[in-house]
Order: C-alpha cells, then structure tokens, then sequence
C-alpha cells in the first residue's frame, strides 16, 4: 500500500469485530453492507456466540483469522473496545473504523486518550470513533462499510462528515440528487483520522474531482489552511462549519478581540485556504450539483433564457447581487433569434420567449445561446404552462447539451415536482437542475468564484529589517517582571516606534509646565488619560482635542487632572499629542484564538466598528497579498477610495503597516490582543498616522530575541 490509508479504504480484506445475526444491529447491517455493495476482498465477521454470520463463518477473536487482515471495522460495546484493539495491533491490523460511541461526545476523554494511545502503539489509522464508517466506490474496492439506508452511487466526489447522523441524511438526499462519491468517511471525534489527513489523501487521487466538508471543529487549523490552499489549485474545496453562533464568548477589552467572537476566524481561514464556505447542507449540494456536472466557465459573463419574465427578473437581480455580468447577445444571435421567436419575445437578456415557447424553441435557442462568443455561461428557466410538455423540454435541454460544450449550462425548472417534471432527465443528464432562479445564480457565481481562486497567485510574507527587536524585547520583559498584562501608552509608542509604525509626535507627562513647552510648536494638541484601569478613555471624558494655545491648554489640563482625582486613580499620567486632523479612521488589531492561534484585522474604524462591524480577519501570519485583501475587499472600501470628489487613501502605508503588525506578532508570541485605533489614513502616506492604541500580553515567561 502506497499510503497508510490505503488500509482503510483500499483493503484486501476486512473484519467486522462485533458482528452480529440480529436483524437491525449495526453489526449485521455493516456486514451486510460490505457484501451487498460487492467488496472484492475477503470479509471476517468476529464474534465468539456464532458460527457463522450471513451466511460467513464466524471467528471467535481477530487473532483466531488466519489470513492477514488489513482494515477491522469496530462495533463492540466499549467495555471490549481495548482488548479489540489490542488483538488488532497482535494481528498487525493497519487500518481501524470505530463505530462504538461513548467516548470525548459525551465528555469521556480519558477512555479516549486509551484508545489513542493503543491506537499509536501498534502504529494503527484509526476513524472515529462515534462514527458511522467509511465508502470507497472505486470498481476495484466497492467497500460500503457504514450502516446507511442507502448505497452511494460511483462519482467525483469526496466527502468528510463529522456527523454520523448527518452523514446518513446526505447520502440519501444526494442520491436523489445523482450526485456520485469518489469516497466518504464518517470522521466522528477524531482521533486520529482527520479531515487533514482526508484531504492530503485526497489530493492526488484522480477519482476525487471535488471535496465536501462537514465539520464541527478545527483540529490543526495552520495545517488545514497549507493543505487546502495548495489543493484548491487542483479541485474545488466546499465547507460547511456549524458553530457560528457560539454561545458564552468571553468579553474582550479590545475591538478585535470582541469581534474575532463573531466566527471570524473560520471566514478568515476559508479566505485564506481558497475554500468554498456555505451557509447550510442545502447550499453545498447546490453547489456540488453544479460542479460536479458541469465545466467552470471561462469569465462571468451570463446568457439567461426563460418562458416567463418575472423568473428572469429574478435571475437577473441574484446574479448582479453576486457580482456576476449579464452577457451582451451578439448581432447575429439577436438576428437568428428574430427568425423564429415570436415578436412579443424580449430579445435583450434575460431572453424571454414568452409561455409559448415549446420544446424545439428551447432546444433551437439554447443551441445558439452557446455557440455565442459573448457569454461563458448558460441558466435555462423553464415554468411548465399546462399546454407545454416538461418532459420534452426537458428531453430539448438535454439534447442540447449531449454535445460537450466547454462552458456550463445550468437548469431552473420552477413548479415542477414528480417523475414527469422533466428533473430526472435532466439529471440524468448530468445537468444541475434547481427549484428557484436565485440558488442557480448562486451555484453559477461560486464556480467562477472558484476559478478565480485556483489561479490566483499565493503572495509572499514581508519582513522588514529596520525593526528593533531587542527594544520591544526590553518593553515586554519589565511588564513581565512587574506582572502587568496591559502595557500603558509609554510602553506602546515604544513599541511601535521599534517597529517603524508611523506616530504623531508625543509625550507623557504629569507636569503642565512640560506639556507647555512640548505644545508650543505643535499645536493643536490632544489631551489623554492614561491609566491602567481605564481602558476605554472617551467612556470616562478622559480625551480633550482640538486644544490651540497656552490657555486652552492649561485649563484642559487642569480639568483632565480633575477628573483623576474624582476617578481616584493614582496610576494615571497625561499624554500629549499632536494633533492629527483629517483623513479617514481605519483599525488595525490583532487578538489570540484559542483554536486558530493570532488573527489579524482590519477595518474602518468609528463608528463603523462600533455598530457596523465593516471589518475583515485573517489568519497570522498573513502575506502580501492578504494585506491587500483585507484593504480591499471591506463592504465600505468606498468610503476609503473617495467619494464626491475626495481622494482616496494611500493603500500602501496601511498594507505596510498589517505586514509589520503580523511580524511583530511573529517575532513576539507574548503578544495578546492590540488595537492601533483609530488609524487615520490620508491620501498622502506621510501623513498617515496611529492616533490611539492598547496592547496586552501573556505573562507566561520571557522573551528573548
């Protein structure tokens, strides 16, 4: 076996340890399975009460098999998970499906660990447990060893399910859909076998053209995103992770870190990796309907045709909602047309052929719809009028495309349930057939989606060698020794000085006397408090702007002292700081993920983070190219290219400025969670400034460079 899971989905011969002659069991429907599916290899039922099991004799123990077992299928009450094992490890069994439950699910970790470590000390792959097994439809295997209701059919695609019950459903339903596995695994807890380890496996494997997700949990995130970033230049990657909305998110003290809470960092990590997120199974077989069936188009140009207009409205508004183009028709398509489409017919796209139109006027237009140049895709609207035959439109549709074009054609048959709806056929048919315009529209704009990233370049990470480590080593090791999560403002613009972040001119100061003589070639001033306890100053009145001479200056000092007073801090200084007027307000942050490690972000900064939430993450550390995205991609990225007449801002300073956050947080893992909030960013890059920040660290040991 070239790769050690070949002992899992590519055995020779299998035994069912548990096995059993009760109809109904999970040990005689996995039994069943493997021989009514047609496995090729031998198969071993093992349980010490029988002789024989459907019509197979019966082995008391896996020790007692005497031919050589390359993959044992688990379904013993767990009392005698173990000793299984054990007796596979003595029989130097390669590959373990676990059906048998009971264990990290229902918060049994330690039995799990056993299992672990048994598992490690025969050097056995383990799936599961708490799983529902495994499917390999390739003709040389044929191995269904699950207890699903029904069989798969041969296909492209490979699919990990990290629900068994889930698992069950989504073969039933892609079955009706004539959506085909290449292979399928019931991963469960994993505890060994992994969607990592599926994916590497899948990678190369010709079989497999398209791969599905379902997960619960991230294993090794950073390992995910290496593995699927460079897969998704071979074949698509679609996902679904549940869990968006968890419940009992710890409160930050900073933007970033209460925003991460927000399943951030799975956006940020599918964005990162190229993989196809989705909000529900609903919408990955929609999907996967579409790319397994049909080419990706070449651009994003689509041709719509329809027998009724309000279909083609809708089309129309999801494809544009999508980012998509409605193609342009040309001359001599618009004047082929004309010939035979009823003068009521809308020539423009969408193309409406009004009710009327019968089978030969799909097929005849549908023809020439792909032959033209000026589109890359085709969505077909059919809603049956009760004189027009589904079945033969349905029959047109196909014909037409029997003759392998090299762009899709996509199929929304709307009001058509049943065997004579025409969907069977069309499925048949190896076309992608939905009930409404907007999932089509959808499916279309993630195939181009997809194509935009399988040929996207990777990008580089950036490293700047004016930075001083050795400052900001200094910086984090006395707030160590003095225990002090929160760095104050002192400490903060050292930093960013260190690492070359741009900085109005400041100092921090008790003394009003020196806060005069630092002003009087800088105003206007801002004034603020500096304390550790107060981390949100505004919330306290603790900053004063626009501050223009000696006298403003020395009563807003003043007051600000004032409120210390009433606030009882003792720990509190004064910055001041040159006032920066002008140009538009940006964060940059980054916090720690317990599961994905450092995040960074960006977004606009005011009130835009405060209620609008226009902010994109990603995972550390980002490249080039990421920074550019994250600069790019926000919802209100207008608002920061200029609008009535304002320039737009200087992209480079901020993208330099994400590079150096995420290498300073490469050089420094003490680093927690840090806000430069509000960044302001202008049209000039000189300019551009870090008006604000908070940053915080982990006080577990420290630092050396």
């Amino acid at each position: 076996m070239s790769n050690i899971l070949d002992a899992i989905f590519r055995p020779q011969s299998v035994a069912v340890i548990g096995a059993s002659r009760r109809h109904g069991s999970i040990g005689r429907e996995i039994v069943h399975a493997i021989i009514e599916y047609g496995f090729n290899g031998m198969v071993f039922p093992v349980n010490p009460k029988a002789k024989v099991i459907h019509s197979i004799k019966c082995y008391r123990s896996v020790l007692e098999i005497p031919d050589e077992v390359d993959m044992a299928v688990i379904v013993v009450p767990k009392p005698l998970v173990n000793q299984a094992l054990i007796d596979c490890g003595r029989k130097e069994v390669k590959g373990i499906v676990m059906i048998t439950a009971g264990y990290s699910e229902v918060g049994n970790k330690a039995d799990e660990l056993e299992v672990k470590q048994l598992i490690e000390q025969y050097n056995m792959r383990l799936v599961g447990p708490n799983c529902m097994g495994i499917i390999n439809t390739h003709s040389d295997y044929q191995l269904n060893a699950t207890f699903a209701s029904t069989p798969p059919i041969k296909g492209n695609v490979g699919f990990v399910s990290q629900s068994g019950a889930l698992g069950v459903a989504i073969l039933d339903s892609a079955r009706d859909l004539n959506i085909g596995f290449s292979m399928f695994a019931s991963v469960g807890n994993k505890t060994d076998v992994s969607a990592n380890d599926l994916l590497e496996y899948w990678e190369d494997d010709e079989e497999t053209e398209i791969i599905l997700l379902y997960l619960e949990s991230f294993g090794n995130p950073r390992n995910f995103t290496k593995l699927a970033r460079r897969i998704v230049r071979k074949k698509p990657i679609i996902a679904v992770k549940s869990g968006r909305t968890a419940l009992g998110a710890k409160a930050a003290s900073s933007h970033t870190g209460a925003l991460a809470g927000m399943d951030m960092a799975t956006d940020a990590l599918f964005n990162q990796a190229g993989v196809i997120r989705v909000n529900s199974v609903e919408e990955m077989f929609d999907l996967t309907q579409a790319f397994a069936k049909q080419p990706l188009p070449k651009g994003d140009r689509v041709a719509v045709m329809t027998n009724a207009g309000g279909p083609g409205i809708l089309v129309t508004d999801a494809l544009v909602c999508h980012n998509m183009e409605m193609a342009d028709f040309s001359e001599q398509t618009i004047k082929t047309l004309q010939e035979y489409l009823p003068p009521e017919a809308s020539f423009s796209n969408p193309l409406d052929m009004i009710a009327s139109a019968d089978p030969p006027g799909y097929k005849r237009t549908l023809d020439i719809l792909m032959k033209d140049p000026l589109n890359d895709a085709v969505i077909v609207i059919f809603v049956p009028p009760v004189t027009v035959d589904a079945e033969a439109i349905a029959r047109s549709i196909a014909e037409v495309a029997s003759k392998g074009w090299d762009k899709p054609i996509i199929c929304c048959f709307m009001g058509t349930r049943g065997e004579r709806s025409g969907v069977p056929i069309l499925r048949q048919a190896k076309l992608p057939v939905y009930l409404y315009p907007e999932a089509a529209a959808m499916a279309l704009a993630a195939m181009v989606q997809y194509r935009q990233i399988s040929q996207r370049p990777e990008g580089k990470i950036v490293t700047y060698d004016d930075v001083d480590k050795e400052k900001v080593e200094s910086v984090i090791n006395i707030a160590i020794e003095h225990k002090r999560e929160r760095l104050n403002a002192e400490e903060i613009g050292r930093i960013l000085k260190a690492y070359r972040f741009p900085l109005p001119d400041s100092i921090i100061t008790k003394e009003i006397d020196e806060a005069l003589e630092f002003s009087r070639s800088r105003y206007p001033i801002v004034l603020k408090m500096m304390a550790e306890s107060v981390v949100h100053k505004t919330d306290v009145g603790g900053v004063m702007v626009d501050i223009r001479n000696d006298d403003e200056l020395r009563a807003a000092f003043g007051g600000m002292t004032e409120k210390a007073d009433k606030l009882e801090l003792t720990d509190y200084s004064i910055l001041v700081q040159q006032m920066v007027k002008g140009g538009r307000e940006t964060i940059i942050g980054m916090t720690q993920d317990p599961t994905f490690g450092p995040l960074i972000m960006f977004g606009l900064g005011g009130i835009y983070v405060e209620i609008m939430k226009d902010v994109n993450f990603a995972i550390h550390p980002i490249t080039d190219l990421e920074a550019e995205r994250m600069v790019k991609t926000l919802k209100g990225r207008k608002l920061l290219e200029g609008i009535r007449g304002e320039k737009a801002v200087d992209y480079e300073i901020i993208i330099e400025c994400l590079l150096r956050l995420s290498q300073l947080v490469a050089d420094f893992h003490q680093i927690k969670e840090m806000d430069l909030n509000p960044f302001l960013a202008f049209p000039e890059k000189k300019k551009s400034r870090v008006v604000d920040a908070r940053l915080s660290i982990k006080l577990d040991g420290s630092v050396k460079v």
